[in-house]
């Protein structure tokens, strides 16, 4: 960290607290999940969990110099690596890394993805939003692994096709609001394949094409979700209720935008309390 960068302004003064950007995710899956993981363990989850959603924010929503405030979030990382962090979010992160020796490159990925935010709202093919994915998501299921004592390179294989599915869910239920914001997560080669253009994205209902598009790109989604099983089933104990939260969550997701027949523009497609908790204990359940 530089000197002048010790001294960088804030754009966004005051960044969200870390109870108003809890408070705005207190039903997404991750949080959800986090809280089947124990008090101890739960307080280290949500100091990560705050810190991708900071940045999220900061990357997707704040006025001004986003780049600028991604930089801030950068020096406010180094300080808490350093033992000496000034904002809320990172004192609370401060202490995660220290008590589970969290590696400083996942969270830097995550800060890298926002900061491609900024250059780039379209993706050509699949495999160009899989890059994007790979580190606008993977570095969290990492980072929770390791907070478990779990993070194998087998397991971290698996978790990445988990988290990268979570992100993709998450994009096809938001399709419209994605759009209205001047990003467009479905790949214009697959959009271009169904007859899909920017039209149908910012419409009040959901074209057939649309739909026949959304199929297609949840159907992917919920085959790189199929690593949660060997994933699950590897785990003991709370690391294994946990992750079982998530990969439930995502199964639960999958299955609402079945049932919506894939009608994302209308409302968005949610999965409610009891369908995640059962879709949570059929994943718990799961064997090799």
């Amino acid at each position: 960290m530089t000197a002048a960068a010790s001294v960088r302004p804030s754009l966004a003064d005051p960044w969200p607290t870390a109870a108003a950007v809890w408070a705005r995710a207190r039903t997404e899956n991750f949080t959800v999940a986090s809280l089947l993981a124990g008090p101890r363990t739960a307080r280290r989850l949500r100091a990560i969990y705050l810190f991708a959603r900071l940045v999220d924010e900061l990357g997707d929503a704040v006025p001004g110099d986003r780049a600028a405030e991604l930089d801030r979030a950068e020096d406010e990382l180094d300080r808490a690596f350093a033992g000496a962090p000034r904002e809320p979010i990172f004192v609370e992160l401060a202490a995660a890394i220290q008590s589970c020796r969290l590696p400083r490159r996942p969270f830097m990925r995550l800060i890298d993805a926002n900061r491609r935010d900024q250059r780039q709202t379209e993706y050509e093919t699949f495999d160009d939003l899989l890059d994007y994915c790979e580190c606008s998501a993977n570095p969290v299921g990492e980072l929770v692994l390791r907070v478990f004592g779990a993070a194998d390179a087998e397991r971290v294989s698996w978790s990445d096709d988990v988290c990268t599915a979570l992100q993709l869910l998450e994009h096809w239920q938001d399709v419209g609001e994605d759009a209205r914001r001047g990003r467009i997560y479905l790949p214009r080669e697959d959009r271009a394949r169904f007859g899909v253009d920017e039209h149908d994205l910012l419409a009040p209902f959901t074209s057939p094409p649309l739909r026949r598009l959304l199929r297609l790109e949840t159907e992917r989604a919920a085959g790189l979700l199929a690593s949660g099983r060997p994933l699950v089933a590897s785990l003991r104990g709370r690391a294994r209720l946990a992750v079982a939260g998530y990969v439930g969550g995502g199964r639960a997701v999958v299955a609402a935008l079945e049932r919506s027949g894939y009608d994302v523009l209308a409302a968005t497609p949610r999965a409610g309390r009891g369908r995640r908790a059962r879709a949570t204990a059929s994943a718990w359940r799961t064997r090799t």
